[in-house]
């Protein structure tokens, strides 16, 4: 949103869904009167639980079932075609200004953690070429099998084998992440082509990136529980010491399981605890927001200014 909430909002979402001119589509749009994603999976999943509980007709638990999953593809589909083709869609001064201030955790052995799907922060990171960094995924090579190391381009990028290094992570998964059913790997720029092409190629094939797209946060935990890349940076973040910072986050109501991972990290442990959190807000509304629900967190919690974090704006001097 802070990069250009003409591609990132839920409304630029749900205008590009609006205009495929799906009629399911356009009913469930029609009836909740929002175009919160979350919020409508939500009232979805909320629908087919009544139905199956007053043992509806099998017609209606159908297309309710048809509803949920086309809105899923649907939010996919909006976000491959909003999002920006290539890395250098960013511009050098953009580029320079937050690869500068994710700079400042990485240098000093911090970790980031991320609920976005897009592929902003890992372009940031490779075009910047920030050293010290992993997310977990790499190549499954034995250093003594010469056809592999030859051939190593071919290889798939699979998670698992570096996660003890690890200090990125998507924490709702990412367009770049898929699920072979047996693997979780990462695509990769291929024969010169862009990621984005690649990705888009994948969902042609019918494979969908791993992306947490539950309606509330009992919901999204569960879908994380059900992925093991998921599973371990949910429990990285429960696990955190020292302080966190928060930016573009706004714990909202769907988001109780990522305030339930703040808390386990603020429990005592022999290594030590998370004391403090530092949140962003963007408005005064926003600000407010946090005041009200700062009792649900076991830290201490602060909140700034995010304009003043200057993600994606260098400083202007006076």
């Amino acid at each position: 949103m802070a990069y250009d909430p003409s591609i990132f909002s839920y409304n630029a979402l749900q205008k590009f869904v609006e205009n495929q001119k799906d009629q399911l589509l356009s009913v469930i749009f029609n009836v909740f009167k929002t175009s919160n994603f979350e919020l409508i999976m939500r009232q979805l999943d909320a629908t087919k639980k009544l139905a199956y509980a007053f043992d509806a007709n099998e017609k209606f638990k159908k297309n309710l079932d048809a509803s949920n999953n086309k809105l899923k593809a649907s939010l996919i589909e909006a976000i491959k075609n909003l999002h920006p083709d290539h890395a250098f869609s960013i511009t050098q001064e953009k580029s320079l200004c937050c690869s500068d201030f994710l700079s400042k955790f990485l240098n000093t052995q911090g970790e980031l953690f991320t609920t976005n799907y897009d592929l902003l922060m890992y372009w940031i990171l490779m075009r910047n070429n920030i050293q010290g960094i992993s997310d977990g995924f790499g190549k499954e090579i034995e250093s003594d099998d010469i056809d592999q190391l030859i051939n190593s381009e071919s290889v798939d990028l699979t998670w698992g084998k570096y996660k003890e290094e690890q200090n990125i992570h998507y924490l709702h998964g990412a367009l770049q992440f898929f699920d072979n059913g047996i693997e979780i790997i990462k695509e990769v720029y291929k024969d010169g082509s862009f990621l984005m092409d690649e990705i888009k190629k994948r969902i042609a094939y019918g494979d969908y990136p791993i992306f947490v797209t539950a309606g509330n946060g009992r919901d999204k935990l569960e879908q994380i529980r059900h992925n093991a890349y998921l599973t371990y940076c949910y429990d990285r973040l429960s696990a955190i010491e020292g302080s966190i910072l928060t930016f573009g986050f706004g714990f909202g109501e769907y988001d109780d399981h990522i305030i339930d991972a703040i808390n386990k990290a603020s429990r005592p442990r022999k290594t030590g605890k998370l004391y403090s959190i530092y949140i962003g807000t963007f408005s005064e509304r926003d600000a407010k927001h946090i005041e009200d629900i700062k009792d649900k967190f076991k830290c201490k919690v602060y909140i700034y200014d995010s304009k003043t974090a200057n993600v994606w704006k260098p400083t202007i001097s006076k």
